[in-house]
């Protein structure tokens, strides 16, 4: 297999079209398996896509990984193998006694030392992205997710698509934003604030909507930046301000209130704010979620509250359901949705409420509180700090 072996070491780069494996020495296995490579992340990589009967199955693999993968089906499993490259093609038959025969041969009329137009790699082809790859977008660039060329830097990735997918989020939404007037939309915690520009390029930029945005923290470095980025710009209104979400006061209200890695409670109380500012949407990826924690108490789920790890996460999975409850309550059609990790947080959980105006006609305590909601968190033994917010007369 000495032959082989160094055979596929060139056949596996860019350069190559596909590998066919077939031949099976046993019926009951894999019939045909067929290697192409891909793009994962801007790393080379070989995807293998073995047919079982009427199943397929794919695993990408690092080249030396798929080396030696292949060398092992040609030992054990299969008779052929075809592989063909741009400049190449590869056949090796194995026989009855296991000896292998390589056949390298150049396609005809070809220089392999020519440069030639590459076999479209499927990762790398552009995804259908909200913001195009390719396409220069200032604050990406300053924000250090594009170079200069408009190529994704590798090590970006994740925020990128992170972006992406925050704004086919926003995309799915905004038949519930007003038309006919300015959208004033409040970023409360916006941080480095890559998603209050995109947010802001998104909607103002490609969409062509009449908004005003304010981004709010209580950091006045990050703040200070932020402002210098609009300016040069020229985001005229998109504007951010030092506070704290509980004592932030807006006079206009707002249509729009994101709240993203928010630690706390402090989700708590911009979700109370946009509540009373009848805001058409919300959108909340809450974080440190500590109060529910702290409080959580249940003889029946003291098997699996026992453990740290499973408390953290319980309370905060049941921390984020009642927000959404409370928000059904208040007139909101609720949503949580898978999100991708935020920079600082492994929390991926994001809650979507679009304002209808429908109250759930369920039965209530004597405060006004859905009565299943008060059941279940008297169950747990909890009390979050929306409930106090949206409900103070509550016994």
């Amino acid at each position: 297999m000495e032959e082989l072996e160094q055979a596929l070491f060139t056949l596996l780069s860019d350069r190559l079209c596909q590998i066919v494996i077939s031949g099976p020495r046993n019926r009951e296995g894999a019939g045909k398996i067929k290697i192409r490579p891909i793009l994962v992340k801007e790393q080379l990589m070989f995807q293998e896509t073995v047919y079982r009967g009427s199943q397929v199955f794919h695993t990408n693999r690092k080249k030396e990984d798929m080396l030696r993968q292949i060398l092992i089906y040609m030992e054990q499993e299969f008779k052929q193998l075809a592989g063909e490259s741009i400049s190449e093609r590869v056949t090796a038959l194995v026989s009855k006694k296991g000896r292998c025969t390589v056949k390298i041969t150049a396609k005809s009329g070809e220089d392999p030392s020519r440069p030639r137009m590459l076999p479209p790699l499927s990762h790398n082809r552009s995804k259908r992205y909200i913001l195009k790859e390719g396409t220069v977008i200032p604050f990406l660039v300053d924000l250090g997710v594009q170079t200069n060329e408009g190529r994704i830097i590798s090590s970006r990735y994740d925020k990128w698509r992170q972006i992406n997918r925050y704004l086919e989020f926003v995309e799915d939404i905004l038949p519930a934003l007003p038309g006919d007037k300015e959208i004033r939309i409040i970023d409360f915690g916006c941080g480095k604030s890559y998603l209050t520009f995109a947010l802001y390029y998104y909607l103002h930029q490609v969409k062509g909507y009449d908004i005003s945005v304010t981004g709010l923290d209580l950091k006045g470095d990050v703040i200070a930046r932020c402002s210098r980025l609009a300016d040069k710009y020229g985001y005229d209104k998109l504007t951010f301000r030092q506070g704290d979400i509980a004592a932030y006061e807006s006079g206009e209200g707002a249509d729009m209130v994101v709240s993203l890695h928010a630690c706390d409670t402090a989700t708590d109380y911009a979700i109370k704010k946009a509540v009373e500012w009848k805001a058409g949407v919300i959108f909340a990826v809450p974080c440190c979620q500590h109060e529910v924690n702290r409080q959580i108490d249940c003889e029946l789920l003291a098997p699996a509250l026992k453990y740290g790890l499973i408390r953290e996460r319980m309370s905060a999975l049941f921390t984020d359901a009642i927000r959404a409850e409370l928000l059904e309550a208040m007139g909101y059609h609720t949503q949580i949705l898978e999100f991708i990790d935020m920079e600082h947080t492994p929390k991926n959980i994001l809650i979507r409420a679009v304002r209808d105006g429908k109250y759930k006609a369920a039965p209530k305590t004597e405060g006004g509180m859905p009565l299943k909601l008060r059941e279940m968190t008297d169950m747990l033994h909890v009390e979050t700090t929306l409930q106090k917010l949206f409900y103070p007369e509550e016994p």
